[in-house]
């Protein structure tokens, strides 16, 4: 199977990417650069925080590391899901524990998926969380 990210419309979609390793950041670029979206990468958890402090910031998905520096993933969710909690977030981690799991799940994330991350598994978050139209009731 060929993964072809450019045949995603998400034009006018604001994906959040909160990553501390350089690596992971330019995989991410280098998958989303041509897929229209707007894309925000922020390196520490406080900058995050941050951005979601001003109300006029769209966000229509977030990628989320566990472990990111100043303000770690779980509470950056927290923090997000008393502004927002309809936006689907990915907790995404080297971390396998139960525990790790349990945390992200109980702070407010729809997935919690280990890394590494294949192109594939992203085009159908992606597809699912942006395309497929959920029912307001289900959010």
């Amino acid at each position: 199977m060929t993964v072809n990210i450019n045949s995603l419309e998400l034009t006018g979609k604001h994906i959040v990417i909160v990553e501390d390793d350089r690596p992971s950041i330019k995989y991410y670029e280098t998958l989303l650069q041509s897929s229209g979206a707007d894309i925000r990468i922020f390196r520490t958890g406080k900058e995050f925080v941050d951005y979601i402090s001003h109300e006029d910031n769209k966000i229509d998905i977030i990628f989320m590391d566990f472990l990111i520096p100043l303000i770690n993933g779980i509470e950056c969710v927290r923090i997000f899901r008393k502004v927002s909690k309809s936006v689907p977030v990915i907790m995404i981690t080297a971390y396998s524990s139960e525990q790790a799991k349990a945390e992200a799940y109980i702070a407010g994330c729809n997935e919690f998926i280990l890394k590494p991350i294949y192109p594939e598994k992203i085009i159908f978050l992606l597809e699912k969380y942006l395309i497929t139209e959920v029912p307001a009731y289900l959010r």
